[in-house]
């Protein structure tokens, strides 16, 4: 008997705990979604970053550096070999007269792969 009054104390007790337990996630759902919605409008203003890497602005000087040349291909003045002939191919493929490029700047960027390459000493272009 001692057990069964135990046990109906301790449910009633339970039962009365519930509300409490209920409002408090009730709170704790609605700040969640507070700051939810907070983050949310702080992520929409935040300003628009462009993803595009910004090429050589500018124009030429009458003859070419290795820091304009480094500047052209978008690469360091001083890196491997390799990495100036990849960087060639990357930016002449954009640049390519058969593919609607100018011929001025395919003169510039083959003349600025040459002169980091060393195969001149930045005499000028064509043009």
């Amino acid at each position: 008997m001692v057990k069964l009054q135990l046990f109906v104390l301790t449910f009633i007790q339970f039962l009365q705990a519930t509300p409490l337990i209920a409002g408090l996630a009730v709170a704790a759902t609605a700040l969640a979604g507070r700051y939810g919605i907070q983050a949310w409008q702080a992520y929409k203003a935040r300003p628009i970053v462009p993803r595009m890497r910004k090429f050589y602005e500018g124009g030429f000087q009458a003859t070419m550096t290795r820091r304009e040349a480094g500047l052209i291909l978008g690469i360091r003045e001083n890196v491997r070999p390799d990495k100036v002939k990849e960087a060639h191919k990357r930016v002449m493929v954009a640049n390519h007269p058969d593919a609607g490029g100018s011929h001025y700047l395919a003169s510039k960027i083959n003349e600025a792969k040459d002169v980091l390459l060393g195969k001149t000493k930045g005499g000028g272009s064509a043009f």
